[in-house]
């Protein structure tokens, strides 16, 4: 379906219906329509409606052949009447639409005329004057006028049919050309599209499977080891290499799109998630965090903090040792800011301590010993947790291990496993097919959105935003460098 504008009417009838609904500014409005008009977040929709659980463009009511229809436009949430998830419906009489389970509802009432007598005694329809004027079938007298009317378009018919005869085929062959041609490259992009995503999930499941041989590597310096590390490297090159030269073909990152929307391709690249396969909705959601950020000075601060201290580099060290990207340096700052005096709220769990928060079991797990203050909501010089350096190198093995768990190397996934619990979403991960190509973020965020908690969802679009904003922060309005910018590419 598209937004284009039909006209409501039946014959000279108005055709309308009312949509109540809650605007932007969070009141109630009601509107009468009489042309078909789109339901979404974004600014151009008619009808905008500002809600995550809504999507950029989430739905149309279309006016076709005098009847309303409601249609879902691919969205991530779905439409609900009566608990019922539709696709499309034909509106009549008083309806109400959920945008989401839970999300935002529309009332839409439909009243449609009814036909009057005058219209149903249409004195001559189309029909009729076909047959009056041009359907000499002898069954009935002509007049005069008639007969030159018929007479008169049978020679201009002869003639049309010998001039019109040959440009219709060449029209024809254009058209079947044309036709093939796009069915072809359509064919052609939906093949090359397929063997990209097959060639980067080949490169997360092979990383899944040399993840035991890279540990044993950082831990010894056996050569037969250090020579199974050199070939899955040169492997992975290759197949990178690949999936590069299949981007390209398929421009990815030449279309129509904002530097920003680059960016957020790139870096969802960067934590291990396919861009080619990214939901439609979800540049949209991460430009929505950014522009969070953009409202308070925190993520300037921060950086500040860390440039001041000299955290960057050995941030992005460890991360690197670890073969995991630099760019987990931003879950340092959603966490702490970088502080690494910062004591968080009392929970069951004890009190996460440090710039990335430890709760005390974990900290113990990963080699840090926790002071005797461990229960006092406040730094403690006794506590690894405050050490920067030991901690740092903690955060990069925690991180890690969850990266080779059932998170299937996605950095989206690991980290939300760091905030709700790495536990907790191997869980409901199990309950996926287990393979990247099916486990992965976005798959998750599908068929999960509803069970994730807000805290976890907003931790996960906060540290990516930020990691699209780090790497080129002025196009953002920052006035800095990439803090990660002497990090090699």
């Amino acid at each position: 379906m598209t937004g284009k504008s039909t006209n409501g009417s039946t014959h000279g009838r108005q055709v309308s219906l009312q949509l109540t609904f809650t605007n932007a500014q969070g009141r109630q409005e009601t509107k009468v329509l009489s042309r078909s008009f789109r339901i979404g977040r974004a600014a151009e929709c008619e009808i905008c409606i500002a809600d995550p659980v809504v999507s950029r463009k989430h739905a149309e009511v279309v006016l076709l052949a005098d009847r309303w229809w409601l249609v879902d436009e691919g969205s991530a949430n779905g439409l609900f009447v009566n608990d019922r998830r539709i696709n499309r419906l034909e509106l009549e009489g008083d309806i109400r639409v959920q945008l989401g389970e839970g999300g935002p509802g529309l009332l839409i009432q439909v009243s449609y005329p009814r036909e009057t007598a005058a219209e149903k005694e249409d004195p001559l329809t189309v029909t009729q004057y076909q047959k009056r004027y041009f359907d000499d079938d002898g069954e009935e007298e002509a007049g005069e006028h008639t007969m030159m009317m018929r007479q008169a378009y049978k020679r201009v018919q002869k003639k049309q049919k010998k001039r019109y005869g040959s440009i219709i085929a060449v029209v024809t062959l254009l058209f079947v050309l044309a036709g093939s041609v796009a069915v072809y490259k359509h064919l052609q992009v939906a093949k090359q599209r397929e063997l990209a995503g097959e060639i980067f999930y080949s490169m997360k499941a092979l990383e899944l499977e040399f993840a035991e041989l890279l540990e044993s590597a950082r831990k010894s310096k056996d050569p037969v080891t250090i020579a199974k590390v050199k070939q899955f490297e040169e492997r992975n090159k290759e197949l990178e290499k690949s999936y590069s030269h299949f981007v390209e073909q398929l421009d990815i990152y030449e279309k129509s799109i904002s530097p920003e929307e680059k960016l957020i391709l790139r870096m969802a690249r960067t934590f291990g998630e396919c861009e080619i396969f990214m939901p439609e909705d979800f540049a949209d959601e991460v430009m929505r965090y950014i522009e969070k950020w953009k409202s308070t000075r925190r993520f300037a601060n921060a950086v500040a903090r860390a440039r001041q201290n000299g955290y960057s580099e050995p941030i992005a060290g460890a991360m690197l040792t670890y073969n995991l990207p630099p760019q987990f340096y931003y879950l340092a700052m959603q966490e702490s800011n970088f502080n690494v005096n910062a004591c968080g709220p009392k929970t069951r769990w004890g009190i996460a301590k440090g710039m990335w928060q430890f709760i005390p079991s974990t900290a113990k797990y990963y080699g840090l010993q926790t002071g005797p203050l461990a229960e006092v909501r406040k730094p403690d010089p006794n506590d690894d947790r405050h050490n920067f350096y030991k901690s740092t190198r903690a955060a990069a093995k925690y991180l890690r291990t969850i990266y080779d768990t059932d998170a299937q190397a996605s950095g989206l996934l690991v980290m939300a496993s760091y905030n709700w619990g790495e536990t907790r979403v191997n869980r409901l991960l199990r309950e996926m097919p287990e393979n990247p190509q099916e486990r992965n973020f976005w798959k998750f965020l599908e068929k999960y959105r509803e069970k994730i908690p807000q805290q976890t969802y907003d931790y996960v679009f906060y540290i990516f935003s930020a990691a699209v904003i780090g790497e080129n922060p002025r196009l953002f309005g920052f006035d800095m460098d990439n803090p990660l910018g002497f990090v090699e590419s």
